[in-house]
């Protein structure tokens, strides 16, 4: 039981700290386009990213629940590459302001989403 809580604390940290760094990315995005230069902004998200999805691996493992074989974490797993992708047309890929403020908005659903259906662990949570 001690790995799984570990994991897990480890997972509920690293969530946190991606979205606080995600959406810090986005105001800076707009606001203040220089700070996306330095150096630790381009390498502690994926440092984070990469922490968040070994943890989610380990607790999988852990749990014996699977993407795909349940459908809670096969609607988690589709929210995150959603997510990915949207967070990406927010932070580079949008070739304007509109553009990556709607996918940032789009990503930022989709990761409350991912939350939620953790907590109820089903897919469709408001049915």
């Amino acid at each position: 039981m001690t790995l799984y809580l570990t994991l897990k604390y480890i997972h509920l940290t690293s969530v946190a700290t991606t979205l606080v760094l995600f959406i810090g990315r986005g105001l800076w995005m707009l606001f203040s386009p220089q700070y996306l230069q330095r150096r630790w902004v381009r390498i502690v998200p994926h440092i984070v990213d990469t922490v968040l999805l070994t943890s989610a691996i380990g607790l999988t493992l852990i749990l014996h629940q699977y993407p795909f074989v349940d459908d809670w974490l096969t609607a988690k797993v589709l929210a995150l590459i959603g997510y990915i992708v949207f967070g990406s047309i927010a932070l580079k890929r949008g070739r304007t302001k509109p553009i990556r403020i709607t996918a940032g908005c789009v990503a930022l659903a989709l990761f409350g989403y991912m939350v939620w259906v953790a907590r109820g662990k089903v897919p469709f949570p408001w049915g």
